[in-house]
């Protein structure tokens, strides 16, 4: 578990799979993810959970997001590539409550902070879409730079935007 000054990332629970369904069957977190909506049932999501989540991969870590004892999203560093020394850093708060108040800041903090002192990564990086402004903001402000763009690589609602590409360096780490 990490704690941060308002969040606790800890293992996430079956429990916590319930509250997730309900975000994966909001239209509107598909869109900021960069999907497109579509109905999940919850043995889909505890089916995952139980696949994936139990797995012990040493890829891959997951966190619940904790705020004030609730669930409110998960987040994850995958991919760990032992000889570049760098993962892939994910992060979903599906309470839209939360938005917007500075708790992704505080969750990308903790896990960038993870991947450099913990697993000794050299890099981070993270994709998203252009459309997802709140997100790219939050990014940048934790010290990522857009490394590239694919024009045009996402159809979403009605469009197409461009998948962002974003990383940080162990040098770049704020302290």
């Amino acid at each position: 578990m990490f704690k941060g000054k308002n969040v606790l990332l800890r293992a996430i629970t079956r429990e916590d799979m319930r509250v997730q369904c309900e975000f994966e069957n909001d239209p509107e977190i598909w869109y900021w993810d960069g999907y497109f909506p579509k109905p999940t049932k919850l043995e889909t999501v505890m089916g995952y959970f139980d696949e994936s989540v139990t797995k012990d991969d040493p890829n891959s870590v997951s966190w619940a997001i904790d705020l004030d004892d609730s669930y409110i999203g998960y987040c994850s560093l995958s991919g760990f590539d032992p000889t570049s020394r760098h993962c892939e850093l994910q992060v979903e708060i599906g309470d839209k409550a939360h938005w917007g108040k500075g708790i992704g800041r505080e969750v990308v903090e903790i896990l960038t902070d993870y991947a450099f002192t913990h697993r000794n990564m050299n890099r981070v990086w993270l994709k998203t879409h252009s459309k997802n402004e709140r997100a790219i903001r939050c990014y940048l402000s934790c010290g990522f730079i857009e490394e590239g763009r694919l024009r045009q690589h996402v159809w979403l609602k009605g469009e197409y935007v461009d998948k962002v590409f974003m990383g940080l360096l162990r040098s770049e780490q704020a302290d």
